[in-house]
């Protein structure tokens, strides 16, 4: 019963994955790796899936039903964006967890989005669903949101842990050191507070942007296939689902992307949409140390982007790109092929090439030829998503599904999954177990290939025994754990791992959230495609038996990897196949059945007579005073004395063509001395037509636009800045560069040696013309 009841490319270093053993108050880290392949189906399954994929092509953009009622039910509504931009230099990244990968600057800022919903006749009936521009909501970052909003006053009081979802959308590129556990803490090198006080001050305050704006409004749902923009990267342990049950779905992803459109009651403008779509947060690859959002983020970009002078959307609009049952799913949609100088396919089960290791074996994305470091492809990925997210929202008056109801519900629960006894639906009694990872977690992935002699799919010991007898230094698995894990072989024993405090959860967070027939699956884990769908499918047939939404059909969505990092749920099929996924799902094969058993348990508290909330469970442990930290600060800046800070030391040239990248290089200083929130570090500015007035049209929140900072010499505290401006000769809703005169413009800040003060300084390219 519950409680209450990366990798190389051309011209790239290998991956320099260790596993550095951590055991008293300094030491023994630890490292690993992702996982990808391409998946072609069954001979058997063959023409069912094409007519299904025929089927899925033929129909129209949005699959949304006729519209009932005119407008639905109305809600409270409001939205706000804050931005959440930590450290962009010297701090190293979450995600791909590569020692080597650390920030030397900004190609896009991170941000957080906020949707609150309540009932307009019980306004303390509310949700908050939070995306952050992140690797994974976590332990910490929530404590700390909430900590804030509980010293905000009573007008705050209504948020708190029942009805607050904290979701990342799953970047690989932004600074990381913020995480609660050690495991994920140990790349980066322990916990930086500032990185960690930038995510929780941005997500307060778009809290705060949304609660301000509340106002009636109302709520409809569309949905259209993107079919393009995702692929499986574990098709073999796909294949281990039962036939019958791949034989429903056309693919082995799922290609729909649902939008929540927000609209006052007003003037029926929008203020904001909320969409879920499954995509890794890897098309930029692992070599890259400029921070940015990733596909998501820039599908966000190019939405409220595309809408400012819309006469439909409101000032201030917000659109919120979450993930879904993410996975198994990933970018690179050209497949995974070694790049050996053979151009071959990878191994099917084991995305290894001919010399039988995972490190040549990388996937591809769509404009990979372009050797950028993943970031045209990134920037097409997130296109083809806003492009669909799109084409739903314009086509919403004429057909949606009306929000209907006014019920407003969430709930919410600790619960420790370790041994924690279940029954199956067949009446059978299992467990889950203690976090632990398997041998193919140091594999890695196509997105970001693991290294030494670990492969994927991999249910025995590795090929060196040397592997086992590091898992052993660090933790010999109880017998217990050691059955409780099969077939996982176990490499690391984190869940029984607590020196100097623990490593990974054992205690996690069971969510979800509901408006009218609407319910949200709140996921602390990365759920892979069929995952999702088991679970989605039985919250559906739950509400629906339950009548929760009398007689209207439920629609069910599944958002993370949220509140509390988890790691990966695959089914128990896939779970036997041990690849990444598999290797990666902490708590053993039963994970998903206990999540799906632990959600539906407590789904009652959604009804809408239901005015009671689950009793909160045992506590996560909070490590944010206790974490280590090996991250220095910022000692001091210096610059040369015929160059003060803010020097334009390379000029641009007089007059480029459109299309161009245009080039500025400055006197530098550290950019950890003032992150610049709600600011930027780099403009670009144009003249006006008077000749005089200079006005900002590119800034740190452009994609198009990059800031990279470099030390030049460590002893005097030199450094260098280098802004570059890549001109766009069409627009895909950001709008393209016009011909004009411009100039480029860094904002920086400089910490002085003896006294540690903090100036502010500027510096300004000569001008020049576009054409």
């Amino acid at each position: 019963m519950p409680y209450y009841q990366q990798h190389r490319r051309r011209g790239m270093a290998p991956p320099r994955r260790l596993i550095i053993i951590a055991v008293s108050v300094v030491s023994f880290f630890i490292l690993a790796a992702l996982a990808i392949a391409q998946f072609g189906p069954s001979f058997e399954l063959h023409a069912r899936k094409l007519a299904q994929r025929i089927e899925h092509a033929q129909r129209a953009n949005t699959q949304s039903e006729p519209r009932d009622t005119p407008l639905g039910d109305k809600y409270l509504i409001g939205v706000g964006k804050a931005d959440v931009t930590g450290p962009v230099a010297e701090i190293g990244f979450a995600g791909y967890a590569d020692t080597s990968q650390i920030g030397s600057g900004l190609r896009q800022r991170l941000y957080s989005r906020t949707f609150i919903i309540g009932e307009t006749k019980n306004p303390k009936n509310r949700l908050v669903y939070i995306v952050l521009d992140t690797q994974s909501g976590d332990t910490a970052v929530r404590n700390g949101v909430l900590d804030a909003l509980k010293g905000m006053g009573d007008e705050y009081s209504v948020y708190g842990h029942s009805n607050v979802a904290l979701t990342g959308t799953h970047s690989h590129s932004g600074p990381g050191a913020w995480f609660n556990y050690l495991l994920p803490q140990i790349t980066t090198f322990g916990f930086s507070k500032q990185s960690y006080q930038a995510i929780v001050d941005g997500a307060v305050l778009s809290i705060k942007r949304a609660h301000e704006s509340l106002q009636e409004g109302y709520l409809d749902i569309g949905t259209t296939d993107i079919n393009d923009a995702n692929n499986n990267r574990s098709p073999s342990a796909y294949l281990a689902n039962p036939e019958s049950e791949r034989a429903k779905y056309p693919f082995n992803t799922d290609k729909t992307l649902t939008l929540l459109r927000f609209r006052r009651a007003s003037d029926l403008k929008s203020v904001g949409v909320l969409t879920w779509y499954p995509v890794h947060g890897t098309s930029v690859y692992q070599n890259n140390t400029l921070v940015n959002a990733d596909n998501k983020g820039v599908a966000a970009y190019l939405f409220e982007q595309s809408v400012k002078g819309d006469s439909r959307a409101t000032d201030g609009f917000v659109a919120g790109f979450s993930q879904a049952n993410v996975g198994d799913t990933t970018p690179n949609t050209l497949g995974a092929f070694c790049d050996d100088g053979s151009g071959a396919a990878c191994d099917f089960e084991r995305s290894t090439c001919a010399d039988g290791k995972v490190q040549a074996c990388h996937g591809r994305g769509p404009l990979f030829q372009k050797l950028d470091k993943g970031v045209n492809s990134c920037y097409e990925l997130g296109r083809r998503q806003y492009a669909g997210a799109k084409n739903v929202w314009t086509s919403l008056d004429s057909s949606s599904t009306p929000v209907v109801g006014s019920t407003v519900r969430s709930f919410h629960y600790f619960h420790d999954m370790r041994y924690y006894k279940f029954n199956l639906d067949n009446g059978t009694e299992v467990q889950t177990c203690p976090a632990a990872l398997g041998h193919s977690f140091a594999a890695g992935t196509t997105d970001g290939p693991g290294a030494f002699d670990f492969t994927q799919g991999d249910s025995g010991a590795p090929n060196d025994p040397f592997w086992s007898v590091v898992g052993g230094l660090l933790q010999v698995p109880s017998a217990s754990q050691t059955d409780c894990q099969k077939p996982k072989p176990i490499l690391l024993d984190v869940g029984e791992m607590d020196t100097p405090y623990p490593w990974t959860p054992n205690i996690v967070d069971v969510q979800s959230l509901r408006v009218g027939q609407l319910f949200m699956i709140i996921s602390p884990s990365e759920a892979t495609t069929m995952s999702g769908r088991r679970w989605r499918n039985a919250v559906k047939a739950a509400a629906k038996s339950q009548k929760l939404t009398g007689n209207t059909e439920p629609v069910v969505v599944l958002g993370g990897p949220a509140n509390t990092y988890s790691h990966y749920v695959t089914t128990p099929e896939e779970y036997a196949i041990q690849r990444y996924e598999g290797a990666s799902t902490l708590f053993g094969q039963y994970e998903l059945p206990a999540y799906i058993n632990l959600t539906l348990s407590a789904l009652p508290y959604l009804s809408p007579s239901s005015t009671s909330s689950p009793p909160p469970g045992p506590s996560p442990p909070d490590n944010r005073d206790n974490s280590f930290s090996f991250i220095t600060g910022v000692v001091y800046d210096g610059a040369p004395p015929s160059k003060s800070f803010g020097t334009c030391i390379t000029q641009p040239s007089s007059s480029y063509t459109r299309g161009s990248v245009i080039t500025a290089v400055f006197q530098g200083a550290n950019p950890r001395n003032n992150l610049r929130l709600e600011g930027t570090f780099a403009a670009v500015e144009k003249l006006g037509v008077d000749g005089k007035a200079w006005t900002q049209v590119r800034s740190d929140e452009d994609w198009n636009l990059t800031y990279e900072w470099k030390r030049t010499n460590e002893l005097l505290g030199y450094s260098e800045v280098t802004i570059r401006w890549e001109t766009r000769t069409e627009s895909n809703g950001e709008g393209d560069d016009g011909p004009g005169t411009y100039r480029i413009r860094y904002y920086g800040d400089a910490k002085a040696a003896v006294t540690g003060k903090i100036t502010e300084f500027q510096g300004v390219s000569r001008e020049f013309k576009l054409t």
